[in-house]
């Protein structure tokens, strides 16, 4: 009977856990041999076959006071993973996204032999140049999801592929734009926000509350307005309890699919800053981005960030397409007059669509999906050198070396 190669695969939030639930399923797609998946990962990487160590949330967190705040409980987990690896000998390791964590980690594993494969590049673009360098020096291979990032790391010889972003093949512009008015018996007519606080309870604690006033103005304006919140299990009880004494009519959506769903059909949506703003995107909804930090960290920020914009399809543009507001501006009159535009101008509306497109479009790579081409790059850390699959990853980590 063959032994199954096993794979550790390690995720910290929502985004990671769909990031990694793809890749399993790529993995497990491709691989011409049993696999054994043990980590760290939430619904999606379970359900996709990872046996998880403890509940991802305890990962996360965001922010560098929130993280001092529950820095005994993650140095704990850290300890409780590098012992597992240790003794347990995976035949490769791989993290996603959650950098702090990771990173730590592959520090603690140097000199045991098991090949680290990070998903997703640091934001060396963004801020703290200088880890390209230190990340170098303890991961194997790094997996880009953005078309700029692999040339900040080939000075320090570090295998990089352009992988592409998850989201460009998530098949969200495909969904018809009135299933969820449909299955949920709203009219056409009925105007539909999409409300996105986020997935922290630290973010949503903050940005809630803002949403929620922004919302009460909107009702004045738009008598049929109704709202649409995808809400994941680790926020479920503060999105409820803040929103319960809300006049306006509620759906809760906690499918993934639907979610998806639900943002096509919107009209607009409003969202807190993060991997969101790239589905929305791909949705061909316009929305506007908020966020709001720990004011300590919020102080800090400023310092360290070398980006004029917080939200990706600004980044990938080099202009503000799409409205955000940060802090100090992130008020409900600011988000209340950015969403009304959406709603009474059609051409601004069309406008931001037409942009998020051209956005996306720098998001997808030359040939296959990203989570295929992750996972071949996984897979040729655990096949032989000389086999076809390590010889076809060369040749993709080459062409989006030299971009």
């Amino acid at each position: 009977m063959t032994v199954p190669k096993r794979i550790f695969v390690l995720a910290g939030e929502a985004s990671g856990d769909l990031l990694g639930g793809r890749l399993l399923d790529a993995i497990t797609q491709q691989a011409d041999f049993p696999v054994e998946f043990t980590g760290v990962g939430g619904p999606t990487m379970e359900e996709a076959g990872l046996k998880s160590l403890f509940p991802m949330s305890e990962l996360s967190i965001m922010g560098v006071f929130e993280v001092i705040r529950h820095l005994p409980q993650i140095l704990r987990r850290l300890d409780e993973v590098t012992r597992y690896i240790q003794e347990t000998k995976p035949d490769v390791v791989v993290t996603i996204d959650l950098p702090d964590f990771s990173f730590r980690l592959a520090k603690k594993l140097r000199g045991l032999g098991i090949p680290h494969v990070h998903y997703t590049a640091p934001t060396v673009w963004a801020w703290r140049p200088g880890r390209a360098k230190k990340v170098s020096r303890l991961v194997d291979h790094l997996l880009c999801i953005l078309p700029f990032e692999p040339p900040y790391f080939a000075p320090y010889s570090l295998p990089c592929t352009f992988v592409g972003h998850m989201v460009t093949e998530l098949g969200i512009e495909t969904i018809p734009r009135d299933k969820f008015r449909k299955d949920n018996d709203l009219l056409t007519q009925d105007t539909l926000l999409c409300l996105l606080p986020g997935s922290r309870r630290g973010e949503v604690e903050r940005l809630l509350p803002i949403f929620k006033d922004t919302v009460r103005r909107l009702k004045i304006m738009h008598p049929s307005l109704t709202v649409a919140i995808p809400v994941v299990e680790a926020v479920k009880d503060i999105i409820e309890k803040e929103l319960k004494d809300l006049k306006v009519p509620i759906i809760y959506v906690k499918d993934q699919q639907q979610r998806y769903e639900a943002m096509r059909a919107a009209d607009v949506a409003l969202a807190a800053s993060g991997t969101v703003n790239l589905e929305l995107a791909m949705a061909g909804v316009p929305f506007v981005i908020a966020y709001k930090m720990n004011p300590l960290t919020a102080w800090l920020a400023p310092k360290v960030i070398k980006v004029k914009y917080m939200t990706m399809t600004n980044i990938l543009l080099d202009r503000p397409a799409v409205p955000e507001f940060f802090q100090n501006d992130c008020t409900a009159e600011n988000l209340f007059s950015a969403v009304h535009m959406f709603l009474k101008d059609k051409t601004l509306k069309e406008k931001l669509v037409k942009d998020a497109e051209e956005a996306t479009s720098m998001l997808r790579p030359d040939s296959g999906t990203p989570s295929q081409i992750a996972a071949q790059a996984v897979l040729m850390r655990v096949k032989p050198r000389t086999s076809q699959l390590q010889s076809d990853v060369q040749q993709i980590g080459y062409h989006c070396n030299s971009v």
